[in-house]
């Protein structure tokens, strides 16, 4: 065990150690990177629909299939991911994921017929980003913290879903003036570049670098080095366990509504949906960045608000509220934004994604040191809810020739999350 935990050689986390801040300060900052690429590589395929669509004749449907595999393999990834960040370390796995991701998308440049897009944004780039996705983020601060837990899970997350968003007016301004291409390989590009951070500055246990966790008690084991797990099989041994508390199904089945209600419909389809009002693909792209920008400040209060309250009331209050908002956004859609969208979109932004942190602290006080990969599978039952908003409401869209019933359904069932997350049965 000595030797398990006996710092290695000079690096520059170990020269951060001991002349500059806290070395889990330093892993939160490339964990923050590393995450915030991730959520921008899955933007491009949302700003893409329409010019895919012009170019190739692809139907909103199939275009919207592919974005589901995409987030689909995201989260079924994830619990994998977690267990073989235990097995084989954060560096190997998370590098290898934005190598997957480079290839995805760079490969998308020589596509001709639609099972192309399917196998590079959907296969590729989701696997890709599902290494990188919100089990990443309960490693880090499982490992790395004890003080601050929820506000840095608060600000990491507001990495992934800000990511996406705030590229979006980017992606598609370079998408409109140099065709859907080009974006495409700054995407593959961006990737590889982020490699050498989380290779020179991620390190897997705060012993490696001879510290101890963030706000950690004296002789506390959290952040010691222990020996690897048995790897992938992991996370379906940890499932066979968890499946059998209603805690977790309740859990998994508050974040599927809340998968669909955001990245499956509002981050697939809301640039499309306002274009059928009128509304220039860019300015709707840019509105999603602004709900990006509040979002960071809606999910670190999540975060600070986790340490405080109790999570189940968060949740129900999450949900609720977020349901409100979809039911009326269809009346605020219009060729321009009116003072009652801007209101939605901020209110909106601020609701995107503080689930998260609650639901991270209820797998981990449900679940203990099986709490990341738990996570890990509550987030797949996330991303399953996304791949069915995105499939379904552009089967919607091309059924019926607009948006509508989508809202109206997604509103539904965040008022089915509100009463599950209501009934969570905690331990402390």
């Amino acid at each position: 065990m000595t030797e398990l935990q006996s710092p290695p050689t000079a690096s520059p986390s170990d020269t951060l150690a001991r002349r500059g801040p806290h070395p889990a300060w330093i892993v939160a900052g490339v964990g923050f990177v590393a995450l915030l690429g991730a959520a921008a590589f899955r933007s491009v395929p949302s700003v893409l629909m329409d010019p895919l669509h012009e170019e190739f004749g692809w139907s909103h449907g199939t275009i919207g299939a592919a974005v589901s595999l995409n987030l689909l393999l995201y989260g079924l990834i994830s619990p994998f991911a977690a267990a073989l960040m235990d097995r084989f370390g954060i560096r190997k796995v998370v590098s290898g994921a934005l190598v997957l991701v480079a290839a995805g998308a760079g490969l998308t440049v020589f596509m001709t017929q639609s099972w192309q897009l399917m196998v590079t944004w959907g296969l590729l780039v989701g696997v890709g980003v599902g290494s990188m996705s919100m089990p990443f983020v309960a490693t880090i601060t499982g490992r790395w913290f004890v003080a601050q837990r929820g506000l840095v899970t608060g600000v990491l997350t507001a990495a992934g879903a800000t990511g996406q968003l705030v590229f979006l007016p980017l992606v598609s301004m370079l998408a409109h003036e140099h065709g859907w291409r080009l974006p495409s390989l700054i995407v593959a590009g961006t990737a590889l570049a982020v490699v050498p951070l989380v290779l020179l500055f991620i390190r897997d246990f705060p012993s490696d670098v001879g510290v101890t966790a963030y706000g950690a008690e004296p002789g506390s084991l959290v952040g010691v080095r222990t020996p690897p797990s048995i790897g992938a099989s992991r996370a379906l041994t940890v499932l066979a366990t968890i499946a059998r508390t209603p805690g977790f199904w309740l859990l998994a089945g508050g974040f599927a509504v809340c998968g669909a209600s955001t990245n499956g419909l509002v981050g697939t389809h809301f640039v499309s949906a306002a274009h059928d009002h009128g509304m220039p693909p860019t300015a709707a792209a840019s509105l999603l960045a602004v709900v990006g920008i509040f979002d960071v400040a809606g999910t670190i209060a999540s975060g600070w608000l986790t340490d405080r309250i109790d999570p189940r009331y968060l949740l129900v209050g999450y949900y609720v509220l977020r349901g409100l908002s979809l039911l009326i956004l269809p009346s605020l859609l219009g060729p321009h934004t009116q003072p009652s969208l801007w209101v939605f979109i901020i209110f909106y932004g601020l609701d995107w994604v503080a689930t998260v942190p609650p639901t991270v602290m209820l797998c981990r006080e449900l679940f203990g040191n099986d709490g990341p990969v738990a996570f890990g599978w509550v987030f797949a039952s996330h991303q399953i809810g996304s791949a069915v908003a995105a499939t379904g409401a552009g089967v919607i869209r091309d059924v019926q020739g607009s948006y509508n019933l989508a809202w109206y359904l997604a509103g539904g069932l965040c008022a089915a999350a509100a009463l599950m997350s209501a009934f969570i049965r905690r331990k402390v």
